[in-house]
């Protein structure tokens, strides 16, 4: 029997016809009730079953052109529409990134929300806080909601995923099992289901290779998968803040992943997406996902209608009649140059207004960078403001734009020093086309040529090559 069950790997086969008469034999020896062939292929049938369930494959189960996924509570989910079952999950990017004064920072953390139907990537976050419910929500809220991105992004296409799922699916880490995400869930009418085993993850976790492989991989700061192999000039040569690479990863998935042909369906994911609704996706309020921004403060209005936050100055429309009041705040930790006001009263929030940071209205700057140039600024004895924060971004955007500029100029220098020493490629004198037609070309030094003889260890200290 072991051996028929491990599929006849090896050594004599065995049929289910030959079980079922050693078992009729076994039962007679021991005095037991003789089963008949028919009782013992349908325990044999239920005990392949539960092995087929256990073995651990990284893709999940199709049955016929469907997709199975089974869930900790044995429900199977069969995604048959967009929007239907969705799929999150994170992972710490291999890329080496820059704070604003173009000093080595760390790796940022990426969280994609996957369509399960179509293989688009709906939403993500990216920031430098470790996997948390607040990270979750974020990258519900942008899958959630339509997204626009100014011109500078560069999109040929739009990001055109937006809507609720009926159902997310995720592994039971303690960020989705929180009392947030699954408070988050019961609000919006989302039902969260947990993978059977780790192996289900496939769908969710396979855009993240073909990000590293296709994108990360190409970019300066790339560290590679295995720190044993990181490159050599990884650290010499990052140079992308988070909003640089932010805009790099948007474009990727507009442009690239999300417009790519899936061999299968003959569409692209985007394709399959838009042909996979049933119904014009519904959205919850911006209010209502505000829910999704976990991080939150209390602070009190000051006389005029102003609030001090993070050691910025914030001002509100309508906030000049709570002077005095303790309102709570709900921002996201990537960009705090707008926060959410909220009143409690009776138990419930109640939205007042937006706030917006005062002088900073047309800058990005996150909870992280702000605390940086707050720590900078106290170092050189100076008081902070927001205009002495804006200064600091200013010229701190301005080290890294120059630094960018000196990589390029480095790098068309290499190129040009490349041309140089590279033999030239010269046709003989008096070749005769007609009779050598098939004469190789001759790769010929020229000459009274001077060579300049670099050194190359002096090299890397000054270009980082």
């Amino acid at each position: 029997m072991p051996r028929y069950l491990e599929g006849n790997r090896g050594g004599t086969k065995v049929n289910r016809s030959q079980i079922a008469v050693k078992a009729q034999v076994k039962a007679k020896q021991e005095g037991l009730e003789v089963p008949s062939h028919m009782t013992v292929y349908r325990i044999l049938q239920t005990i392949i079953d539960e092995q087929a369930l256990k073995k651990n494959i990284r893709n999940p189960g199709w049955k016929g052109s469907k997709l199975s996924l089974r869930t900790k509570d044995g429900t199977i989910l069969e995604p048959e529409y967009s929007n239907h079952v969705w799929q999150c999950d994170h992972t710490e990017a291999d890329i080496l990134l820059v704070d604003s004064s173009g000093k080595i920072f760390k790796r940022p953390w990426l969280t994609t929300v996957i369509d399960t139907y179509s293989r688009c990537i709906v939403g993500i976050n990216l920031g430098f806080d470790a996997p948390s419910s607040m990270v979750v929500g974020l990258a519900l809220r942008h899958a959630i909601l339509p997204k626009d991105y100014p011109s500078d992004y560069q999109l040929h296409e739009q990001w055109g995923t937006y809507g609720k799922p009926e159902y997310i699916f995720t592994d039971s880490g303690t960020d989705f099992k929180s009392h947030h995400v699954q408070q988050i869930a019961s609000q919006l009418g989302i039902t969260w289901k947990f993978r059977s085993r780790p192996s289900e993850g496939g769908i969710v976790e396979r855009p993240f290779g073909t990000i590293n492989t296709q994108l990360l991989s190409t970019l300066p700061g790339y560290t590679g998968s295995n720190i044993k192999e990181r490159p050599k000039e990884a650290e010499k040569s990052a140079c992308l803040t988070l909003n640089d690479f932010h805009k790099l990863v948007v474009q990727y998935i507009v442009n690239n992943y999300n417009q790519s042909l899936d061999k299968r369906t003959g569409q692209t994911r985007y394709q399959r997406w838009e042909a996979g609704l049933t119904v014009i996706p519904s959205l919850p309020t911006e209010r209502e996902l505000d829910l999704c921004l976990m991080k939150q403060t209390r602070r009190t209005v000051y006389q005029g209608g102003y609030i001090n936050f993070n050691n910025l100055s914030y001002k509100g429309e309508y906030l000049s009649g709570y002077g005095g009041e303790q309102v709570i705040l709900r921002y996201d930790p990537s960009d705090i140059t707008t926060i959410y006001v909220y009143k409690q009263d009776e138990g419930k929030e109640i939205f007042l207004c937006r706030a917006f940071a005062q002088d900073l209205e047309s800058e990005s700057l996150s909870f992280y960078e702000a605390r940086e140039i707050t720590r900078q600024i106290r170092e050189k004895g100076k008081s902070i403001t927001n205009n002495s924060i804006l200064s600091e971004v200013q010229a701190r955007e301005l080290i890294v734009k120059e630094k960018k500029s000196r990589r390029q100029i480095q790098k068309e220098e290499q190129n040009l020093l490349k041309q140089q020493l590279s033999p030239q490629k010269v046709e003989p004198i008096g070749k005769d086309e007609n009779s050598k037609e098939n004469e190789p070309d001759l790769l010929v030094e020229t000459e009274n040529e001077s060579v300049n003889v670099y050194d190359y260890e002096e090299m890397i200290d000054n270009y980082g090559w």
